[in-house]
């Protein structure tokens, strides 16, 4: 990882995260991979250095840095050569807790903060479902109000990860039926909540993904069946949970390009291995795709932390700006360091041969897992679509 434009804070987070990630060898992952295993003990370990808390509160027992340093800890962790699995066992502690940090009431935070930033608690993020596609207020899944102010919630999540192992689901629902939203205003109809997973509550069922890549980390269809939640699970406003929940996902953007450019850098073998142009040219193409994802990662990272400063309602028209802003630079960046991910795990394959494709020296493994972030949590076609539309001022065309 080049360490030219960050900041001491950003590479001493590197440093000490690096430190724990080194506990964990090649084998530790290879095991985990194999047996689709959540890697407990290394999600242990980050909580114990108080890596966990990040990007949130100190008054509530978080760092207190910014989406920039998270940034720098999952690139760190995916280049350890935990990949995609490792960072993903911590991913959605960091970005799916934006929104509740931002919104949530004072005794969300005293209540949940705390326990997440200890490892007591994992978290899941609830917001793709099978039949609205990347298109989040097409949701479906309801969230019905209930006489005594509490809800019950039905429908279905899918592709949730580490929904096993969590307690706590960041859940994105429908409170006004789509036909009933306005066309104009602020209220989208969709919710945002703080809940539990309670296995031992009615209503609740979950269905394992079995999948190509990443497998130590659990993906997940999650089905809800008039599932109780209290009235103190919402966060902020009702109706403007789509607003609410863009700090996550951009968060999140960031977070995976992080990610992505961990594998694209991780080193193998501990030598050079290009030793002519045939080799040297592809690997010196990928470096720079590389390079330039990176910039357009911090860069996006620096624009998100921008606006936790000072934070603002949602529907702000100056919030607005900003959001978009910061959406357009977090879509790039997720996808310019995927494709440079790619490109550089597909090399490292095509070079190494047999080896490559062998499980014993694990570049399988990080080629495997380099799709991740092509396909989620948003494709390359709707990243494509969203700078069309919302930058060139293009027609939508689909």
């Amino acid at each position: 990882m080049a360490t030219a434009g960050f900041t001491e804070t950003q590479l001493t987070v590197r440093d000490g995260v690096r430190r724990v990630c080194s506990r964990f060898p090649n084998a530790y992952w290879q095991e985990h991979d194999q047996l689709e295993t959540d890697p407990t003990d290394f999600h242990a370990a980050l909580a114990r250095d108080g890596w966990l808390g990040i990007a949130l509160p100190e008054r509530l027992g978080g760092s207190g840095l910014g989406i920039s340093e998270a940034t720098i800890m999952m690139q760190t962790i995916a280049e350890s050569g935990a990949g995609m699995a490792g960072a993903q066992a911590i991913h959605a502690n960091v970005n799916a807790t934006q929104p509740l940090a931002r919104f949530g009431t004072a005794e969300q935070l005293r209540s949940t903060i705390p326990n997440i930033v200890s490892g007591k608690w994992r978290v899941c993020f609830g917001v793709t479902e099978p039949n609205a596609g990347l298109d989040t207020r097409r949701l479906s899944t309801t969230a019905a109000r209930q006489p005594d102010g509490s809800y019950r919630v039905s429908g279905q999540k899918i592709w949730i990860t580490c929904a096993q192992v969590a307690a706590k689901m960041i859940l994105l629902a429908r409170t006004t039926l789509r036909e009933a939203v306005p066309t104009r205003g602020d209220d989208d109809g969709l919710s945002l909540f703080c809940i539990d997973l309670d296995r031992s509550q009615p209503g609740l069922a979950m269905r394992r993904i079995k999948k190509m890549g990443g497998r130590a980390v659990d993906a997940n269809e999650v089905f809800f069946d008039n599932y109780r939640i209290p009235a103190d699970a919402l966060i902020g406003a009702a109706g403007r949970g789509f607003r609410m929940v863009l700090h996550g996902m951009n968060a999140e953007r960031c977070l995976l390009a992080g990610e992505a450019l961990g594998l694209g850098w991780r080193t193998v073998f501990a030598r050079p291995i290009g030793q002519n142009q045939g080799v040297a040219h592809p690997l010196a193409d990928a470096y720079m795709r590389l390079e330039a994802a990176r910039l357009a990662t911090y860069h996006a990272a620096r624009l998100y932390d921008e606006g936790r400063a000072e934070p603002q309602e949602p529907q702000e028209p100056l919030e607005r700006a900003r959001q978009h802003a910061v959406g357009v630079a977090c879509n790039s960046a997720k996808y310019l360091a995927a494709e440079a991910a790619f490109a550089a795990c597909e090399r490292a394959v095509l070079t190494l041969g047999g080896m490559g494709y062998a499980l014993e020296y694990d570049v399988e493994r990080y080629f495997r897992e380099c799709l991740v972030p092509r396909i989620a949590p948003v494709s390359r076609e709707m990243i494509l679509n969203h700078v069309s539309e919302k930058v060139l001022g293009l027609p939508r065309s689909y």
